[in-house]
């Protein structure tokens, strides 16, 4: 494999020093880290759901949101709500590896391995009866014009992807690599079945050990929503890059960094405080109220803990001057049973907004589309 070097003045260039500019950028945020810990993880439900759409899964955002707060088991409601937490355990995994774990043909494996866990391996499954084993028969791509290449070279292919991948160059190609990383990967079906799923959780992995870190003093990385938004646009890039010229290989390129390049900025507004706040969860614990999902007196204390961050028993003193301490206790304790509420610390007597639940959940949803953070056909 050879590095694609964009010509100079090419608004490709252009994505790549300003995304090599964010990922440099010491981020300030003001948003409290157990808040902006649940939007991770919000984020992650988001990533998997996107990538189990592209390929065909119709259970949508909403729905998984709903199943995963109800307390009965679920026979995975069948394979597709087990198929998403099967990317949601292996973005885990990939999160808990951080930047230490080398990007080799085992880690890829393992990838693979945790995307098709216990999913059916018959006809229309999601499975793969070899997980986390190379591809041992030749195979054909739905819908695609290419024809990936025999099983017999599949292991030197990728160990020669993963030599490019590693390969040290110049930092600010880092993004490039990723893009054509991703392209090659998929040009290559290394696996029997579930090769989209592992290639985007892949691409994440690369991100990460680029530099755009997840935590609160980086940033939500949430590379699906590149490809998910529109399925179509994303399969005609690929097939654009299929055909090894400067030209289709620049327009990948571009898609892919374009892409990402708008999610970041997108999602980076999540750091800041004020506009989460009045954005996002002020709206959100309203649309609550007003759906029936909690009181008034409820909304009343959300919008404290909201807007202050975090509050103890005696920062409602004020919404109820007549009560008691023991009662301002009492009501704080019933909303951290009710999941409304959470301790900053563990034991803490300072806590923190949770909308971790049913209740406020599929209201921070609907206002995070309206903010164009979600994908329409998510």
């Amino acid at each position: 494999m050879e590095l694609f070097v964009p010509n100079f003045n090419s608004a490709l260039t252009s994505a790549i020093v300003e995304l090599d500019y964010l990922r440099r950028i010491h981020l300030s945020p003001t948003t409290h880290p157990v808040v902006f810990s649940q939007l991770k993880r919000l984020f992650h439900t988001l990533e998997s759901v996107g990538s189990a759409r592209i390929e065909g899964n119709n259970t949508t955002l909403t729905e998984y949101l709903e199943l995963q707060h109800e307390e009965e088991q679920h026979d995975a409601q069948n394979e597709n709500v087990l198929e998403i937490q099967n990317i949601e355990s292996a973005l885990a995994y990939i999160d808990e590896c951080g930047t230490d774990r080398p990007i080799d043909a085992l880690f890829i494996r393992e990838l693979h391995q945790l995307v098709v866990k216990d999913l059916q391996t018959g006809r229309g499954g999601e499975g793969d009866m070899n997980a986390g084993c190379y591809r041992r028969h030749n195979v054909l791509i739905k819908g695609s014009a290419h024809t990936p290449p025999d099983f017999m070279v599949v292991p030197e292919l990728m160990e020669e992807l993963l030599q490019f991948i590693n390969h040290k160059d110049p930092p600010q190609f880092d993004l490039v690599k990723i893009a054509q990383a991703h392209h090659r990967f998929v040009w290559i079906h290394p696996f029997g079945n579930g090769n989209g799923r592992t290639v985007r959780l892949f691409t994440y992995a690369l991100l990460i050990r680029a530099g755009f870190k997840v935590d609160i003093a980086g940033r939500i990385v949430n590379p699906t929503a590149i490809f998910c938004s529109d399925r179509e646009n994303y399969y005609t890039h690929l097939a654009q890059a299929d055909l090894y010229t400067y030209q289709g290989t620049e327009q990948w390129c571009n898609y892919v960094l374009l892409g990402l390049l708008e999610e970041i900025r997108k999602v980076d507004q999540l750091c800041d405080h004020d506009y989460l706040l009045n954005a996002i969860l002020l709206p959100a614990i309203q649309d609550a109220r007003q759906c029936g999902r909690i009181s008034q007196e409820v909304q009343n204390i959300l919008f404290l803990a909201a807007t202050k961050k975090t509050i103890m028993s005696g920062d409602i003193e004020a919404l109820y001057p007549t009560q008691s301490k023991t009662s301002l206790s009492r009501k704080i304790k019933q909303l951290v049973n009710d999941l409304l509420l959470m301790p900053e610390k563990p034991q803490g007597r300072k806590y923190v907004l949770c909308f971790s639940n049913s209740l406020i959940m599929p209201s921070v949803v609907k206002y995070l589309a309206k903010e164009n953070f979600l994908p329409h056909n998510l």
